[in-house]
């Protein structure tokens, strides 16, 4: 269908009309055994991710990110794993931009040798570095959005851009920002990750990941997806396709609430530093701010007092739990150096500090989040 707001398209976008048995909610296909049809093609099947729920999700997440094409995982590393084994071979190289997740960084770092890869950590505003990393074997462009969790906005265009004109795949992790804040596919980047278990579900109750991109792409994409085994189940898929129908509201909500506890945080005396790009003090709020629709849920800060200040001020809070995810729809907060983001470690001391805090902001009012952090530090 043709929509012109992300709103509508969240809601109809890869919808049936008309819809299955009269029904607007598309139905549970549980079953693992399908008939071929009458010209012989394969018949559907779950691991294959062509179950008619699995099909249905693929073309509603295709929408979402405007691109030709989709794949649903069973979790967001089962995403990112299949996108770079559909692209690297032995001898393959991979240059990697940002500070990025931990279970990335751990995944190069313990795995990558073995399988006959090699990569190299980039700054994700320096093209000169870029250009120093390159080498005959290099395949593919890593990076994330908005980086997990430094919260960096690289030079997202410039490295969609490097990647053309080198002959490379271009990957994005897009799970910080969501299509709701930004499409990477309309900027030129080849394939879109996400872990669809944090906003693109945002209710906390299912492990999923995304890969976007072209029909080309996206089939060898699913090939190794298919190899490995790690398709998303179909309650798994009818519940992330659920999710996506409030993404809009959620994120843009998440988005007012972040901003807001940001700028109370950068205010208070008993704050050292905050790393949110809607602040105008953020060294990437400018170019967030002509490339996205908003600037996240998530924001990491350090207060004045070290680690035990950071514990502290976890146990003071009362609304947001105190747990590692992000995007659900309740607010969340982590003491990052405890979670083992060894991604942002590997920089050294510019990167992940012991007394950094990751907030994750859910729907709640934005005054009552407000409010608990004033209450916290006051404590």
């Amino acid at each position: 269908m043709s929509a012109e707001r992300f709103e509508t398209l969240a809601v109809h976008g890869g919808e049936p009309r008309p819809a299955a048995g009269g029904s607007v909610v598309f139905p549970i296909y549980q079953g693992t055994v399908f008939e071929a049809g009458p010209d012989d093609s394969a018949a559907p099947y779950i691991r294959l991710g062509t179950n008619p729920t699995q099909r249905h999700l693929h073309r509603r997440l295709a929408a979402l990110e405007g691109a030709e094409a989709a794949v649903a995982t069973s979790s967001g590393m089962a995403a990112i794993t299949t996108a770079l084994h559909s692209v690297l071979g032995a001898g393959g190289h991979l240059i990697a931009a940002g500070a990025f997740y931990g279970g990335t960084h751990q995944f190069l770092a313990e795995h990558a040798e073995r399988l006959g890869w090699a990569f190299d950590l980039v700054d994700p505003e320096d093209e000169e570095s870029w250009r120093k990393a390159l080498r005959p074997g290099t395949k593919a462009f890593l990076t994330e959005s908005i980086t997990n969790p430094l919260i960096q906005v690289g030079d997202l265009v410039g490295a969609a851009r490097f990647a053309r004109e080198h002959g490379l795949t271009s990957i994005i992790d897009n799970t910080f920002a969501t299509p709701v804040v930004f499409r990477p596919h309309a900027v030129g980047f080849d394939l879109v990750c996400h872990s669809a278990t944090k906003a693109l579900n945002g209710h906390s109750d299912i492990a999923a990941g995304v890969v976007t991109g072209s029909s080309e792409r996206i089939e060898r994409v699913a090939s190794v997806l298919s190899a490995f085994g790690c398709s998303l189940d179909p309650h798994a898929a009818f519940l992330l396709s659920r999710g996506l129908k409030t993404l809009a509201l959620r994120v843009r909500q998440q988005n007012a609430n972040a901003l807001a506890v940001a700028e109370f945080l950068a205010a208070h005396e008993k704050i050292a530093h905050v790393r949110y790009p809607g602040l105008a003090a953020h060294p990437d709020h400018r170019r967030a701010a002509e490339l996205f629709d908003g600037f996240g849920s998530v924001l990491s800060f350090q207060p004045v007092g070290g680690t035990a200040a950071a514990e502290a001020l976890i146990r003071a809070l009362r609304v947001p739990y105190a747990a590692s995810s992000l995007g659900g729809v309740e607010s969340l907060v982590t003491r990052l150096a405890a979670g083992g983001h060894t991604g942002a470690a590997a920089f050294g001391p510019a990167g992940l500090e012991d007394d950094l805090i990751r907030f994750s902001a859910g729907i709640e009012a934005a005054e009552d989040l407000v409010a608990d952090f004033a209450q916290a530090l006051g404590a």
